[in-house]
């Protein structure tokens, strides 16, 4: 087990993120995605409503009724054709970009429909979770794999980089999911509940941020497990970069970075990010590049630029005048979405 060290870097003063533009929705933005060809961002309302805007000006280009009590969660089709949205109402809807209707109205089998993931490749395949149930969808809607009455609540999904295979969360550990299979292939257990998953590019890792305000960490090919604790709070922050050497994780006012090179993190000293002011809310690493964004309860937003534990600094800042809910990269890695707790959406450049 590793103890967290704090090491904090010398604030820098960074630069101000150019601002393309700003809306606003309904309100708190739930979710953010933006499309996979870069063209929309989506933004989803807790009241339930979701709009899709043009990615480079504010434009509204459908204003979709979204779902009544609420929405929950936001994906996009790898075709950037379709807009899946899941809600409170046990629903998950599709949403077609050309057109501006709802093509779908899909039993997610339970009251509430918490979690959607798309897989990739030509065969895409959606996966949602609402309570214990878990289902997939093929890219024409259809109910491919239904698996009912887990041990516990699904807490999150996502699917391995490249691969149709996913990785559901709950308390107890990790499920591993094949298609082709009506049971799960694999678990990697672990008595404790887990909030939020993160499977590194490359495959080789799954990360989880956990109530128990630890971050737990598998090497899948062997199963082997290590923990990471020393976290203020419940970590819900995870995202590797594009090389899956470095997991930047939340739960904190700072932003920790572990290197999870050669032998990885175990007994290792983090680094750590200082600038917030009140706790993390997103991390974010690059698509492709090296830069990490963060945003925070304080509604502030910086983008880190790491060079080891003493040089690591902000290169980019930006003050909202809410909490932040939700942060992405742009597909290019050249613009930032940014939603807040009062339903602002905000676009900005690093360029």
């Amino acid at each position: 087990m590793s103890r967290l060290n704090s090491l904090s870097n010398r604030f820098v003063q960074p630069l101000q993120l150019r601002e393309n533009w700003t809306a606003t929705i309904s309100d708190h933005v739930i979710d953010l995605a933006w499309s996979p060809d870069g063209r929309y961002i989506a933004a989803a309302s807790v009241l339930g409503p979701v709009t899709i805007f043009e990615g480079r000006r504010r434009a509204v280009i459908h204003a979709f009724k979204g779902h009544e009590f609420g929405a929950m969660s936001i994906a996009w089709r790898p075709d950037s054709k379709v807009l899946a949205s899941a809600g409170q109402d046990g629903k998950i809807r599709w949403w077609e970009i050309t057109t501006g209707k709802a093509t779908h109205s899909l039993d997610g089998g339970a009251a509430w429909v918490e979690h959607l993931a798309w897989s990739g490749g030509k065969k895409p395949m959606l996966a949602s979770a609402a309570g214990r149930n878990l289902k997939l969808w093929n890219a024409a809607g259809d109910l491919v794999r239904e698996y009912r009455g887990g041990q516990s609540t699904i807490s999150g999904l996502q699917w391995k980089p490249h691969v149709n295979q996913l990785a559901s969360i709950a308390y107890g550990g990790v499920m591993l999911w094949d298609p082709q299979h009506s049971e799960a292939v694999r678990r990697l257990e672990w008595i404790g509940s887990s909030l939020v998953i993160a499977w590194s590019p490359d495959g080789k890792y799954i990360a989880t941020g956990d109530q128990d305000s630890t971050v737990h960490f598998w090497i899948v090919s062997t199963g082997d497990d290590l923990q990471m604790s020393g976290y203020p709070t419940k970590v819900r922050e995870l995202s590797w970069d594009a090389t899956s050497r470095y997991l930047a994780t939340g739960g904190s006012q700072e932003v920790t970075v572990w290197d999870c090179s050669g032998r990885g993190p175990a007994g290792s000293r983090p680094i750590t990010l200082s600038g917030h002011q009140d706790f993390l809310s997103v991390v974010r690493f690059q698509h492709h590049g090296k830069l990490l964004a963060s945003g925070g309860a304080d509604g502030r937003v910086f983008v880190w630029q790491l060079r080891g534990r003493l040089r690591s600094r902000p290169v980019h800042e930006a003050a909202l005048t809410a909490g932040i809910t939700s942060l992405v990269w742009s597909p290019n890695d050249q613009f930032i979405a940014v939603g807040d707790e009062t339903g602002q959406v905000s676009v900005f450049s690093i360029s």
